[in-house]
C-alpha cells in the first residue's frame, strides 16, 4: 500500500467532531437558497412588480454559480478549507446587512445586489464544504457521509419556506384586507429586514462554531492540491457537457417550481390560500425531496442509476401536464409531489456525468457546478410566461415541462452508454 494510499484510508482524529460542524453548514445553504421562494411573493407585493420583475430575485441567486464558482476554487487553493468556509460565511453575513440598508432606501435593486453577494457565500460554502465531507473519515464511508450531509441540506430546505412564509409574509400588506399605504409597506419591509437580520446572525454563530474548530477541521482534512480542474479539458468531453446542460435543465426546472408555487397555490384558481399559508405549503415540496432522498438511496441499490433518472423525470413530466390542464386541489398538489421526484435527479446526474465524462474528474465537476446558472435562467423564462398569460402560472409549467422530457433524454442516453470506470468518487450537491 503506498503512503498516499494510507493516508486517505486512515482516520484521522477529530474527524467525528469537524464532521458534525461541517455537516450544519448543508443546512445552512438549503435554508438560506429556500427562503427565495417566499421572499419572491413578499417583494412581488411589496415592491408592486410583474413575475418577472420578482423572479430576478432567483436570477440574482443562482447567477452567483456561474459568476463565483471559478474564484471560489481560487480561494479555496489559497485559504484552505477552514479559512475558505469562515470568509464564506462573512460574505453571507454581509450579505445579509445589505438588505435593511435596501429596504430603508426602499430600494430593489438593492436586494437583488444583497441576493448575489448571500449567493456568492454560498458557491464558496459548497465548493469547500463538498469535498471536505468526503476527507472527513474513510473512504470507504465517504457514500454514508455524504447521504447524511445532503439530508441536512434537505432539512434545511424543508424548514426554511415555512419559517420564511411566517416572517415574510404575515402583517402588513399581507394582513386580511390590508390596503398598499406607506405604512403597511414599511411594516412588510421591517419583516423582510427581521428575516435577513436573523440569518445573518444565524450565518455568524455557524462561523464562529467553525473558527472554534478550525483545528480539528484541519487536522481532519488537510488541504490537497494536484489535478486539473480547468474547464477547458471539460469542453472536450462531450458527456461532461451533456451533463452541465442536464443539471442546467434540472436546477432551473426546480428552482422555476419553487418560485412559482406559493403565489400558484394562493391564486383563486387553485387553492385560494393566503400567501402566508400558501408559502408554509412549500413545506411538502421541499420535504418531498428530502423523503426522495432516503427512499432513492435505498431503491438504488436494486435499479440502475440512469433506469430511475429516466422513471422519475417522465413521471416529473406527467405532473407538470396535469398542473397545465386541471386546476383546483389536483393542480396544487401534482406541483407539489414534482419534489419527492426531484429528489435524486442532481446526484444522479452528477455521478452518472463523472462515470462517462473522459475529462478529469475534478474539471467534470466543476462544468457541472458551473450549470447550476440554470436555477437564474429559466424562472425568468417562466416569469416571462405567466405575465404573458396574465398572472395565470399553469402554463408556465411548460417551460420545467420541457426541462423533464430532455432530462428523460439524458437519463436514457447514460443508461445505455458504459461507464468509462466502474469506480467513481461520490459527490453531492446542495440541490
Amino acid at each position: 500500500m503506498s503512503t498516499l494510499e494510507t493516508v486517505e484510508t486512515a482516520p484521522r482524529k477529530g474527524t467525528g467532531l469537524a464532521f458534525g460542524y461541517v455537516t450544519t453548514l448543508f443546512f445552512a445553504w438549503g435554508f438560506a437558497t429556500s427562503l427565495i421562494d417566499p421572499l419572491i411573493a413578499a417583494v412581488k407585493k411589496v415592491f408592486e412588480l410583474s413575475y418577472t420583475e420578482a423572479f430576478l430575485t432567483t436570477f440574482a441567486w443562482f447567477i452567483a454559480y456561474g459568476v463565483a464558482s471559478l474564484p471560489a476554487a481560487a480561494v479555496l487553493a489559497r485559504l484552505g478549507y477552514s479559512r475558505a468556509i469562515i470568509a464564506a460565511l462573512a460574505t453571507m453575513v454581509l450579505g445579509c446587512l445589505i438588505v435593511p440598508l435596501s429596504t430603508m432606501a426602499d430600494f430593489y435593486p438593492g436586494i437583488l445586489v444583497a441576493l448575489f453577494v448571500i449567493a456568492s457565500g454560498v458557491t464558496l460554502l459548497q465548493v469547500a464544504a463538498n469535498p471536505l465531507v468526503a476527507e472527513l473519515g474513510s473512504r470507504k464511508s465517504s457514500h454514508f457521509r455524504l447521504v447524511f450531509s445532503q439530508a441536512f441540506n434537505s432539512f434545511g430546505a424543508t424548514v426554511g419556506p415555512w419559517l420564511g412564509s411566517h416572517l415574510l409574509l404575515t402583517g402588513g400588506v399581507f394582513a386580511a384586507g390590508a390596503v398598499v399605504t406607506v405604512a403597511t409597506r414599511g411594516q412588510s419591509m421591517r419583516s423582510i429586514d427581521l428575516a435577513f437580520l436573523a440569518l445573518g446572525a444565524f450565518f455568524a454563530v455557524v462561523a464562529a462554531f467553525i473558527f472554534s474548530a478550525r483545528k480539528q477541521i484541519n487536522a481532519a482534512a488537510p488541504a490537497r492540491t494536484g489535478g486539473d480542474a480547468s474547464l477547458v479539458s471539460a469542453l472536450g468531453s462531450p458527456w461532461a457537457l451533456f451533463g452541465c446542460l442536464a443539471i442546467f435543465l434540472y436546477v432551473g426546472a426546480e428552482v422555476a417550481i419553487g418560485s412559482m408555487l406559493t403565489n400558484f397555490l394562493a391564486s383563486d384558481s387553485v387553492l385560494g390560500l393566503p400567501l402566508e399559508a400558501a408559502g408554509k405549503m412549500l413545506v411538502l415540496y421541499w420535504g418531498g425531496a428530502m423523503v426522495g432522498r432516503f427512499v432513492g438511496s435505498l431503491v438504488l441499490r436494486v435499479v440502475p442509476a440512469g433506469v430511475l433518472l429516466a422513471i422519475c423525470t417522465v413521471v416529473a413530466a406527467i405532473l407538470c401536464v396535469v398542473v397545465m390542464q386541471t386546476g383546483g386541489s389536483m393542480a396544487a398538489y401534482a406541483a407539489l409531489a414534482i419534489g419527492f421526484f426531484n429528489s435524486i435527479m442532481f446526484p444522479t446526474i452528477f455521478t452518472l456525468t463523472l462515470e462517462r465524462s473522459s475529462a478529469p474528474a475534478s474539471a467534470t465537476s466543476g462544468l457541472l457546478v458551473f450549470g447550476i446558472i440554470g436555477g437564474a435562467i429559466l424562472p425568468l423564462i417562466s416569469g416571462r410566461i405567466a405575465d404573458a398569460s396574465g398572472g395565470v402560472l399553469n402554463p408556465a409549467f411548460v417551460v420545467p415541462l420541457i426541462g423533464y422530457l430532455a432530462l428523460t433524454v439524458f437519463a436514457i442516453a447514460a443508461a445505455r452508454k458504459t461507464p468509462l470506470s466502474e469506480t467513481i468518487t461520490p459527490v453531492t450537491g446542495g440541490h
